[in-house]
């Protein structure tokens, strides 16, 4: 539960996968959980001997236990809780990466953990939450983002904060509106670039979308009218930091 998380400053992250992806990051488990199908796998043995290392905790369970922590059917063999991290806003270095990645209020995990894989992807320097965003450490998020949650920095800001952080921002902050005039191809991007976008009903808000030097568009050719958020989120990170 969210409330949980954010009393506890941790989240569970499901799958060898992932829980090795965070280990060689250097994010080691303060819990290990893992069932006997994953027994003796020679990534489990790398993460145990780094949660042990870190003074985490390692236990084995049965399927049953592993059904009723992952709340499904057909759980992943291993299960780890780890520590959330934030970065602070105010510490970000916008030259570090070609392109950044701003969220307005989004609200669907799936979403928000698609765009943080797709950032790592790309190379992007991180996603900067704005405003009341849905948790980017819920299972549903952390799920999606295929273990880049451990690799791409995240930071949080209520939208006074980043209002005002926005205007040290040395390159472009570029926004998506379904009213600009601007081809998302034909735009002119000046790295570093910070691609702003809304929330999967209204899009930016007017207020954010002042705030930006360019707002474009992604031409829609054939009957759909939108994009999803991710898709249309990973169209500008490509084209802004290409």
């Amino acid at each position: 539960m969210r409330k949980a998380r954010e009393e506890s400053g941790q989240f569970l992250a499901e799958g060898l996968k992932i829980v090795t992806e965070a280990v060689e990051l250097g994010h080691a488990p303060k819990i290990l959980l893992y069932g006997k199908d994953a027994d003796g796998h020679p990534l489990l043995t790398r993460a145990v001997a780094a949660t042990e290392k870190a003074g985490g905790e390692v236990i084995e369970v049965n399927r049953e236990i592993l059904e009723k922590i992952a709340k499904r059917d057909n759980p992943q063999a291993v299960l780890a809780v780890f520590d959330q991290r934030f970065t602070p806003l105010q510490t970000l270095e916008p030259q570090a990466a070609k392109v950044w990645v701003g969220l307005h209020r989004v609200r669907d995990p799936g979403n928000l953990g698609t765009i943080i894989r797709t950032a790592d992807a790309a190379g992007a320097g991180g996603v900067i939450l704005v405003g009341d965003c849905c948790d980017p450490y819920s299972v549903e998020a952390v799920r999606a983002t295929m273990g880049s949650i451990f690799a791409v920095p995240i930071a949080k800001a209520a939208e006074a904060e980043f209002i005002a952080w926005r205007d040290r921002w040395p390159g472009s902050v570029v926004g998506t509106l379904l009213t600009a005039t601007v081809d998302h191809k034909s735009a002119d991007y000046r790295r570093p670039s910070l691609v702003l976008m809304g929330n999967e009903q209204a899009g930016l808000t007017p207020e954010l979308a002042a705030l930006c030097d360019v707002n474009v568009k992604i031409p829609m050719r054939g009957r759909a009218d939108s994009l999803n958020l991710s898709v249309a989120t990973g169209i500008m990170i490509y084209a802004a930091g290409d």
